[in-house]
């Protein structure tokens, strides 16, 4: 992991497809209606990188909405994190992991440790790392990860 900052080959550009999403001003914020919470949540820069995700996610690769959870709740010891998407395969055991980060902020080795930490308390075989525009993408096997050229599609 240490030079995951370093490693720009190994980037993954992301071409998000359209998707018409509901927007709307409420109390003088924003809000963003997500598909798969079934719920408006508040439009910052991290949840407009994770709906244009998702929608990567469900259009491109394919996975079904109703196995991604959002926001998953995991503890790290006596800490309660949130895990911004976990995919489930179709025995219920979970696949593929991805922290988002806002547009501004960028994909690094602290990161990458961030979601490693997440993937002791829940194990998953992919790990993904976004920024929007930009992701890493790594396979677990055993206690080692392997950078991944592109990000795996649904395969059931």
């Amino acid at each position: 992991m240490a030079n995951l900052a370093n490693s720009f080959l190994s980037m993954i550009k992301i071409a998000y497809p359209a998707h018409p999403y509901k927007i709307k001003t409420e109390n003088g914020k924003e809000l963003i209606f997500d598909t798969i919470r079934k719920q408006w949540v508040a439009l910052t820069p991290e949840e407009w990188v994770r709906q244009n995700f998702l929608q990567y996610l469900l259009q491109v690769k394919k996975y079904p909405g109703a196995l991604i959870a959002v926001e998953k709740e995991i503890r790290l010891g006596e800490l309660v994190k949130r895990c911004d998407i976990v995919i489930y395969d179709n025995t219920a055991t979970p696949l593929l992991m991805a922290e988002c980060k806002a547009m501004d902020v960028n994909v690094n080795a602290a990161a990458a440790e961030q979601i490693i930490r997440y993937n002791i308390s829940l194990p998953v075989r992919y790990l993904v790392i976004t920024n929007g525009s930009y992701c890493f993408a790594f396979e677990r096997t055993g206690k080692k990860f392997h950078l991944l050229r592109e990000i795996p599609g649904w395969n059931p």
